[in-house]
């Protein structure tokens, strides 16, 4: 057997071996298990089931992981992305007052569509056309949205009616919590300790209980939760999208996903050293795992789904071909039966993890050219504006209408293709059909 997954796997070309690999799953694993209580606790506050959210997270992670790793065999990890869950919560079900159910087939909507996109090859295309600088802005403008997330979840900036936001109390013992559990991760991220987050949550959450914050679990095994209340309701909703509001929302869930898979993917292949003149190998393939995963996800009952930045974590130790991220995928089956830690992973616990990963999204922004004002001020509004609007579309759409406006300005118009002249357009049409 360890001789038929080494040749699958192409061990001996790509210089690893199974215990490197099988090593390398796990480290992946410990460092992104934290979605499977930080999704729960977003997609939770629409109303559906954090149960049925746990295992659906769980097992679309475990197909996309092993899917990612037969077919393109990469050490990629595919997982629900944070920033768009949060989009789908926050943005689309709370800001739009849009019911879960409809916006589930949303996502169904926009996962065909990646599918067939990256079938005729035209996702490729796209993802070419947009500027390297607002891709760059895109990612670091979700993870500022999500840092903001942490820290209002955790009770560290609060509103205030006088200066829209404020300092929460630091005298408020979950807010005290929060910031625990804050310090602790930074530290153990400073010390380049795998699986940081989830240590810091495990840590905190122990806090959380010694000192009565937090009730204890009343246990820490059972049996898998059911996901009746969430598989396939997107399916059966799908007549429910019917109004231009929601193709906008459609439009993107499919956009967001674009920009944050492809450039997941070309940061851990620089990282891995698959790229080839420019060009990552097998890309095809990795696109076609990612699209088919979300497509899956979206039918079990969870957000988009999209490559983990955290399958770094495995890739640093020697991670190499597609076999780390199938035991990635063998560990997250396994984890289904831990749900109850799921009382004990509050907004307290999952806040700081939340703020981590805004750090470790907004380096992207050291890519933006600053010194280009016409390039430096639509990657700025795409930024500031996913915060300040609490929207990722709002951001998307204010720094894509400015940018054809300011590179004209600076008579670099013939530089801007047609592609992102219509997309201008497209957004123009999209803020004017969520103000009406």
């Amino acid at each position: 057997m360890g001789t038929r997954i080494a040749t699958f796997f192409h061990f001996k070309e790509l210089g690893t071996n199974f215990k490197t690999e099988t090593l390398a799953g796990i480290t992946t694993f410990i460092s992104m298990v934290y979605i499977l209580f930080v999704n729960p606790n977003v997609l939770g506050a629409t109303g559906m089931d954090k149960g049925a959210v746990f295992t659906a997270t769980a097992m679309a992670t475990a197909f996309g992981c092993i899917l990612m790793g037969v077919l393109a065999n990469y050490p990629f990890a595919l997982s629900a992305g944070l920033g768009i869950n949060a989009f789908f919560a926050y943005s689309v079900c709370i800001g739009m007052k849009i019911p879960w159910q409809t916006a589930m087939s949303g996502v169904l909507i926009a996962a065909v569509l990646f599918v067939l996109l990256t079938a005729v090859k035209l996702r490729e295309l796209i993802i070419n056309a947009i500027p390297t600088d607002l891709k760059a802005a895109i990612g670091g403008g979700i993870g500022l949205f999500i840092a903001f997330l942490g820290f209002n979840n955790g009770g560290l900036v609060v509103a205030n009616k006088d200066t829209l936001v404020s300092l929460g109390s630091l005298t408020t013992p979950t807010t005290l919590l929060t910031i625990a559990g804050l310090l602790i991760t930074l530290f153990l991220m400073s010390a380049r300790i795998p699986g940081a987050i989830f240590i810091g949550m495990v840590l905190s959450s122990i806090i959380g209980m010694g000192t009565g914050l937090i009730k204890l679990p009343s246990a820490l095994v059972a049996g898998v939760p059911s996901i009746k209340s969430t598989f396939l309701v997107s399916l059966f909703n799908l007549d429910k999208i019917n109004t231009p509001q929601l193709f906008v929302v459609v439009l993107t869930f499919l956009l967001v996903t674009f920009f944050d898979t492809a450039g997941t993917l070309i940061g851990l292949a620089e990282q891995a050293g698959y790229m080839k003149n420019n060009q990552m190998p097998r890309v095809g393939r990795a696109l076609a795992a990612d699209s088919t995963t979300m497509l899956v996800g979206s039918l079990l009952g969870t957000s988009p789904m999209s490559v983990y930045v955290e399958s770094s974590a495995g890739i640093a130790v020697g991670g190499r071909s597609g076999f780390t991220a199938v035991v990635t995928g063998i560990m997250f089956v396994l984890a289904t039966f831990f749900s109850p830690l799921l009382s004990v992973i509050t907004s307290q616990i999952t806040a700081p993890a939340l703020i981590i990963v805004g750090v470790l999204m907004a380096k992207s922004l050291a890519q933006v050219n600053w010194n280009k004002f016409e390039v430096a001020a639509p990657a700025f509004l795409i930024a500031i504006g996913m915060p300040l609007t609490y929207s990722i579309s709002d951001g998307i759409a204010l720094g894509f209408i400015a940018y054809p406006i300011t590179m004209m300005a600076a008579k670099r118009g013939k530089e801007v293709g047609l592609m992102m002249y219509g997309l201008a357009i497209i957004f123009v049409i999209f803020l004017w059909i969520l103000n009406q």
